[in-house]
């Protein structure tokens, strides 16, 4: 009888195409494109709100101004029929507590009328505010468990959307989530309020430069998500998985990404196919997805998107990852967002590329043909510089949780030390204003490609180092540190703020010279000069993954922060509360908050992780490795019998360990027992793993109780 793991693997690698759930249509018909059809956007509005509601609707969000009653209700009247008409029988307002995650309480449309009947009801008061109970919402402490209220607030600047089920579909309207003394407790307020202070401090620097076209600057962002995609046999055979999201368990195989075959690889088609009604899904519902390869480890893909506002572009992600797990599951595959979930294979991140633009058009973060000739650019890329090297561990401190301290500092993913990546012909750029002389700059670099076949491409100046957390990459700058799966919220709201902070402190020191007789290029030249030679310690071209970089990090003055619990307190550190206050987006209380929430995540990932590794040592390796000692003395092979039997006892010796740690926690919590996790409970976890991969090694398929890696990777 063969091995039951052999059968398993059989049945997994089955897959037949499911029907043909996606029509590819005639592409070249007007009316062909998906492209925001589930979407209550700009364009629908116009056709179904009356002109003049839609003219005030437009000038109320242009002015930033509240709806009044009866312009909310007309909206909502519209919004309402388009919803039904495309199947929704409920409306949810659709927000992002500090869980990560998105949440939602549906409500019915209908309602009765006392006659045995009822109607279609959707006031403007339900479209603007709703009140969840949101007592089971982590809040740091914002709001007390008795105070179940919490208020969603309609984000009108992001679309709402219909989102489709087998059986229904209801419309999300994007909110936001306050506390009833109006504290945020979500990512998106303070994501908004940094958006309005950089817009203010970018405006006033471009009316320095004499930009009065201009009226508001937005930030941008387009994420590049990685994902693991699994047979979900595999995943459910696995407590760990389906537990924690990551393998607790699991011995590397004979071969893992050393070929590199995988990446950009020929896409399997069952991955293809999953991946082609995702992006008809996200195309529905107005997310730009652009690209989609295979990544660096087997099994683990990319898809990313076209850039967009941030806050749209964050909502936009959190749909991704919503969208990417349920249509995984129509394929018989489970998407695993986790940072981490196969030891000693690439990780999964997020790539945040970020960049700054006005509403006339003008990206502030590109250079044009000669960087080095043009100010404004320079001046608008020295204040990023800035930021980042000033609030170095704060950023830091944004892309820190459990799942990021498998990846972050390893052969595969940005260093835990944040250093900022220009490129060649950039940074001549920047020591030549410090030199004060001409920068070798030409329009004309152009890199050969050694055939006549093929046309000259320009030479890009950069993007050339995937080892630095923070690159610019030709007109904007792509923060690599992310995890994949993280909320982009709160990276793009620090982002913003540090940004809008440095754009103020140079624009302070143009007009100060100019008042002192300075041209504007003079000024905002010596201002680039001595911004870059206060912050040119954090720029780096080199191997940020080599042990020579982190001694030379330690004489630059740089912080490495390696894990999690190192890095949170820099969320409350009195440098960041005084930004975030001094730009009104978010108070000392509110980010007390969001740090009490990341420490007590941490810990109770951690608590779980540790009790799943107990269980399942306990309970499915150890017996199976008594099983084979006992097949082993039957069989009268007492060397084999030994082996495994002093394997086996160091397991029991490394379990009893972790169940001590596991028992043994401090009375206080917070950062001491985020502390202790790390120290007691993580090595006892990582101890009871290397002997049970020892025993993988060694007891026979039929008795090892856990999928192995060289099957759940590599059969699609």
């Amino acid at each position: 009888m063969p091995a039951k793991t052999r059968q398993h693997n059989v049945l997994a690698a089955q897959w037949t195409a499911n029907g043909g759930t996606l029509e590819p249509g005639a592409l070249t018909a007007p009316d062909s494109s998906l492209f925001g059809i589930d979407v209550f956007n700009t364009a629908v509005q116009a056709e179904r709100l009356p002109k003049t509601v839609f003219a005030r609707l437009q000038k109320t969000l242009d002015d930033g101004e509240p709806l009044d009653p009866k312009l909310a209700d007309a909206v909502a009247k519209g919004m309402r029929e388009w919803a039904m008409e495309k199947g929704a029988t409920h409306y949810t307002h659709w927000f992002q507590p500090l869980t990560g995650l998105t949440a939602e309480k549906h409500d019915s449309f209908f309602e009765p009328t006392g006659d045995g009947s009822a109607i279609a009801e959707f006031s403007g008061k339900e479209l603007i505010q709703g009140e969840p109970d949101a007592s089971s919402f982590p809040t740091g402490g914002l709001r007390a468990t008795f105070e179940a209220r919490g208020y969603t607030a309609w984000d009108p600047s992001s679309p709402a959307f219909v989102l489709h089920n087998p059986n229904g579909a209801v419309l999300c309207i994007p909110t936001a989530f306050v506390s009833w003394t109006g504290e945020a407790l979500d990512n998106k307020i303070p994501l908004l309020r940094s958006m309005d202070a950089l817009s203010k401090s970018a405006i006033r620097a471009l009316r320095a430069f004499g930009d009065k076209a201009a009226v508001r600057v937005f930030t941008t962002v387009g994420p590049e998500q990685e994902y693991f995609l699994i047979d979900e046999q595999y995943f459910y055979e696995r407590p760990d998985l389906y537990t924690t999201g990551r393998t607790l368990f699991g011995s590397k195989p004979p071969k893992g990404h050393e070929l590199d075959e995988h990446y950009f690889g020929s896409i399997p088609e069952r991955v293809l196919a999953c991946m082609l009604e995702t992006e008809q899904e996200l195309q529905r519902l107005g997310v730009p997805v652009k690209t989609r390869h295979n990544e660096v480890a087997p099994a683990q893909y990319e898809l990313a998107p076209i850039f967009e506002n941030s806050n749209v572009g964050s909502d936009h992600q959190q749909l991704t990852m919503q969208v990417l797990q349920n249509v995984a599951r129509r394929y018989g595959l489970v998407c695993l967002l986790h940072e981490k979930p196969f030891a000693g294979v690439n990780g999964s991140g997020k790539h945040n590329n970020w960049s700054m633009g006005t509403d006339t058009g003008i990206n502030l973060l590109d250079p044009g043909d000669t960087p080095a000739e043009n100010i404004q650019f320079l001046f608008f890329c020295a204040a990023v510089i800035a930021a980042v090297d000033r609030h170095q561990e704060l950023l830091r401190a944004t892309v820190a949780n459990v799942g990021q301290d498998h990846r972050l500092g390893a052969n595969e993913a940005p260093p835990a030390i944040i250093s900022i990546f220009l490129g060649d012909e950039l940074e001549r750029a920047f020591k030549a204003v410090a030199s004060g002389k001409a920068a070798d700059s030409t329009a004309g670099n152009f890199l050969g490609l050694g055939t006549p076949v093929l046309p000259p491409l320009p030479l890009h100046g950069g993007d050339r180092n995937r080892t630095s957390p923070f690159a610019f990459t030709g007109n904007k700058f792509e923060f690599r540190a992310l995890g994949s799966s993280m909320s982009l919220g709160m990276v793009n709201t620090t982002l913003n703020t540090i940004v809008a902070e440095s754009i103020d402190m140079m624009t302070d020191r143009v007009e100060a010279l100019q008042a002192k007789g300075k041209s504007l290029e003079q000024a905002v030249l010596e201002t680039v000069k001595s911004t870059w030679k206060k912050h040119k310690r954090i720029v780096f071209g080199g191997d940020g993954y080599s042990g020579a970089w982190h001694k030379e990090a330690v004489k630059r003055g740089l912080a490495n922060l390696p894990t999690t619990p190192d890095a949170l307190p820099w969320l409350v550190d009195k440098s960041t509360i005084k930004l975030f206050e001094n730009y009104d987006v978010l108070s000392e209380r509110e980010l007390e908050s969001r740090f009490e929430v990341a420490v007590e995540q941490y810990s109770t990932k951690l608590n779980i992780e540790g009790e799943t590794a107990a269980s399942i040592a306990a309970t499915m390796i150890l017996p199976a490795a008594i099983r084979y000692i006992a097949e082993c003395r039957e069989a009268g092979v007492t060397q084999v019998e030994k082996a495994v039997r002093a394997k086996t006892d160091r397991l029991v010796k490394e379990l009893r360990r972790l169940e001590k740690a596991n028992e043994n926690h401090p009375s206080e919590e917070g950062l001491e027992l985020a502390r202790y996790m790390r120290d007691k409970v993580i090595p006892a976890m990582d101890g009871v793993r290397a002997e049970a991969d020892a025993l993988e090694r060694v007891v026979p398929d039929d008795l090892w109780p856990l999928p192995k890696y060289s099957e759940m990777l590599f059969i699609k």
